[in-house]
């Protein structure tokens, strides 16, 4: 089952810098079904960030993985914190037809 783990940080500090050194450590522990992990940043607000965390594994953790709870902590203290967990819809792929017929 593939679900995506959500934490959102809404800083008034410019802080994707400082949250790759805090998450570095964190990922070195073993993580078990982590598929990878990227970071966003909102379009026009360069303080606003977006980790995703993608899983792999039986069954979902109702309130997210342990090192998604423990990253949601640790940046509690640079601003507003969203976290979420997203599990994928069997069938759920949608491919948009490429080719145009004139």
């Amino acid at each position: 089952m593939n679900r995506v783990e959500i934490i959102k940080l809404r800083s008034p500090l410019k802080a994707s810098i400082l949250l790759k050194e805090i998450l570095a450590p964190m990922v070195k522990a073993d993580q078990s079904g982590l598929i990878k992990i990227k970071i966003y940043r909102h379009a026009t607000l360069e303080s606003d960030l977006s980790v995703h965390l993608h899983w792999e594994a039986d069954g979902p953790e109702q309130n997210g993985s342990a090192l998604g709870l423990r990253l949601a902590q640790a940046l509690k203290e640079f601003g507003l914190i969203d976290h979420s967990l997203w599990i994928e819809e069997k069938d759920s792929k949608i491919n948009p037809e490429r080719s145009r017929k004139r």
